[in-house]
């Protein structure tokens, strides 16, 4: 999320942390829904008036929170190998699966960015940002030779993140993480030369 500064005083790094901070631990606690520029105030102590000077809407505050709290949460690995560096990513997210509220609030999201077109473009940039983790990755693997040079790196992210999205929203299947080596090697199967 951009954090360019738009006019007035310089930004407190310690209040700009408490905001993100109070936007990442409200969303998990509430839902992005009940989350609003007041309580993100109150819970850190920044005034409204500030939040709003800082971030032009509540979407690209929450979100900005959010990337930085998943980024923390789930690192890009780079194990040396594709299904290595696939494996251990797909462990770190479907971890997930053991936090009700980061389920819940991950649910919520997807729900929203269904629902309002203003918060769209905020999720949508937070979704390019964890896509570009494992664009990354295969990206590595073509140039090391692990993967076919000619393989649709955009679709092979679909099939990577498919499955999860689709067992976070539907429930029909758990998201393990000890099925994340497995879930990689099947994914990569087909990329392969």
């Amino acid at each position: 999320m951009s954090t360019a500064r738009r006019g007035g005083r310089t930004r407190s790094p310690e209040s700009h942390e408490a905001a993100l901070a109070a936007a990442a631990d409200l969303l998990e606690e509430q839902g992005y829904r009940a989350v609003t520029i007041e309580a993100i105030a109150a819970r850190s102590g920044v005034a409204k008036s500030t939040l709003y000077r800082w971030w032009r809407s509540k979407p690209e505050l929450v979100m900005e929170a959010y990337t930085r709290k998943v980024a923390e949460r789930v690192a890009e690995p780079d194990t040396g190998g594709v299904e290595g560096d696939l494996a251990a990513f797909l462990a770190e997210v479907y971890r997930i699966a053991g936090y009700p509220d980061r389920v819940r609030a991950l649910r919520g999201l997807m729900a929203e960015a269904q629902l309002d077109p203003e918060f769209l473009p905020a999720f949508r940039e937070w979704v390019d940002g964890r896509r570009a983790i494992v664009v990354a990755m295969l990206e590595r693997g073509i140039a090391r030779g692990e993967l076919r040079a000619e393989v649709d790196v955009e679709h092979a992210v679909d099939l990577v993140f498919g499955p999860f999205w689709y067992r976070l929203l539907v429930e029909h299947a758990p998201l393990d993480p000890a099925d994340a080596p497995r879930h990689a090697a099947a994914i990569l199967g087909g990329l392969r030369g």
